[in-house]
């Protein structure tokens, strides 16, 4: 019996070539749509039942017990954990000691087609290989399979959420579907955004657009801010996902000749250049750099435009506010901008900077239907906030102590880090540049995202700091004091590391 390393290993170039894992949700139905023959295949359970596959996969032996029959005719292989489940637990005995005496898996192992690894479900495992990771539905056990073996490209068709099979399975619906008591199949994109993150491996839906493309308005004094919200999408995203800030794209256009339609910060007009930068193909996200994000930002890239070029937040119930456009889905076909042309309109008259920002009249046909969850001003709620905007620009929790969402913001830095996200001397080096707060620095260091627990030397660093907006416009003779301050903050990093 091999380990699945190993036989993928033998297959030669098994790795290098994409894999798609076939699972028993509605989108299944949908693969007579694509050209499958670039992939190899991986059947999760009773899947393999439809057609020809190159690994079965099975976490339960309930599977056997009803599917052997098609697993030794459809498969090449049958893969499953070293300890297999009964009925939705981990068992006691181990594959080896099964492989003895169930008449499918005896006939595979003699075959050599019985491949095994070690599931994190259980602490009995045979050992030598890394641990596949799964906690709820054996999607998460399959993408962790391959991305652990060096597969670098994975699709799937038929891994969804809600709670509804593709009609090819009905006849299962009261027997396999969701009967681990779990409501719905929401929980496994947890497992696969941790995969993804962990291991970057590129993986999508096969009929969902990718990767999931975010740009983010900033400036090069945000970069941490930046990376702390990439940091936060990428940690709940159960897709791969490219995080652009806009000052890379080194944006050069004129500027209105009426100061007042001048950008009112150096990145308001940056969304404007976004259509361009995808080739004017495809759905792209806008947001701004001070924000955080809480759930999967799949939700956000698979909303429908439904005739529209742009969908913008709405605000809650009855609040009569405007669309907010500080997040936006962009259909990047259908907007053709062209930053120059809409600089000669303001210019001309045609677009003033409210009409512009406040109404986005560039674009022809908007919806304000994105939820406003995904733009939540100042406001945070356990389980509903999808994503935090810190507008209060002078409590900014890098700029401030006094923001009462600071915490989320900091748990999420202090979780980069120790994921090796964000290297700990960029935070030193930031603020050693006056980006964000002193205090940052050592608030990391002793892992206290709660300011109000900073001790009180910790927050008298902050004494002297001067928030990058506030920089902007200091004449010369606040500099020196500010060169000085930076230079300590340099002095108090370098005295908190160890020596090599």
């Amino acid at each position: 019996m091999r380990h699945f390393f190993d036989w993928l290993e033998e297959e030669g170039g098994g790795a290098e070539r994409p894999w798609l894992i076939l699972g028993k949700g509605p989108s299944f139905s949908e693969r007579d749509r694509y050209d499958l023959s670039g992939y190899r295949t991986l059947a999760l359970n009773h899947v393999v039942r439809e057609g020809r596959v190159d690994v079965a996969h099975a976490i339960d032996l309930d599977v056997i017990e009803t599917a052997g029959e098609a697993i030794e005719r459809q498969a090449s292989v049958l893969v499953m954990p070293w300890i297999p489940h009964v009925k939705n637990r981990a068992g006691t005995r181990d594959l080896a000691s099964l492989a003895a005496e169930l008449p499918a898996l005896v006939r595979l192992d003699a075959a050599g087609r019985l491949l095994w690894y070690d599931l994190s479900t259980t602490r009995s495992h045979r050992g030598g290989r890394p641990v596949v990771q799964a906690r709820y539905f054996s999607a998460e056990a399959a993408l962790s399979l391959l991305a652990l073996a060096g597969v670098r490209h994975v699709r799937s068709l038929g891994v969804d959420g809600g709670a509804a099979y593709s009609a090819a399975f009905d006849d299962l619906s009261g027997v396999t579907r969701l009967n681990n008591r779990h409501a719905t199949y929401d929980l496994q994109f947890e497992g696969l955004a941790r995969t993804i993150m962990t291991t970057g491996v590129d993986y999508a839906p096969l009929n969902v657009p990718s990767p999931v493309k975010v740009f983010v308005g900033s400036e090069p004094a945000q970069l941490l801010a930046v990376r702390v919200l990439e940091h936060s999408i990428r940690k709940h995203a159960s897709m791969t996902v490219e995080v652009t800030p806009l000052y890379e794209a080194r944006i050069d256009a004129p500027a209105p000749k009426d100061p007042a339609n001048r950008p009112r910060t150096p990145f308001s007009f940056q969304r404007f250049v976004i259509p361009r930068l995808c080739g004017f193909a495809g759905r792209a996200i806008y947001v701004d750099s001070d924000m955080q994000v809480f759930r999967d930002i799949r939700e956000l890239w698979t909303l429908p435009f439904d005739g529209a070029d742009l969908l913008a937040a709405r605000e809650p119930g009855e609040s009569g506010r405007r669309p907010q456009f500080s997040v936006m889905l962009l259909d990047c076909a259908a907007l053709r901008w062209d930053l120059a042309e809409i600089v000669a309109a303001l210019d001309d008259g045609r677009l003033t900077y409210e009409t512009l920002m406040y109404e986005m009249k560039a674009a022809r046909r908007i919806r304000a239907a994105i939820p406003p969850e995904w733009n939540s001003l100042e406001r945070f709620q356990e389980g509903a906030t999808r994503l935090l905007h810190y507008t209060d620009m002078p409590r900014q929790p890098w700029l401030s102590l006094a923001n009462p969402l600071a915490h989320l913001w900091v748990r999420d830095l202090i979780d980069a880090v120790e994921a090796g996200a964000i290297p700990k001397d960029l935070i030193a080096e930031e603020a050693a540049r006056g980006h964000v707060r002193p205090s940052l620095v050592a608030q990391v260091e002793r892992r206290m995202p709660e300011c109000d627990l900073l001790p009180g030397g910790v927050r008298e660093l902050d004494a002297g700091f001067v928030p990058p907006h506030e920089a902007a416009g200091l004449g010369r003779s606040r500099r020196g004091p500010i060169r000085i301050l930076r230079a300590a903050i340099r002095q108090l990093y370098r005295g908190s590391r160890p020596r090599a």
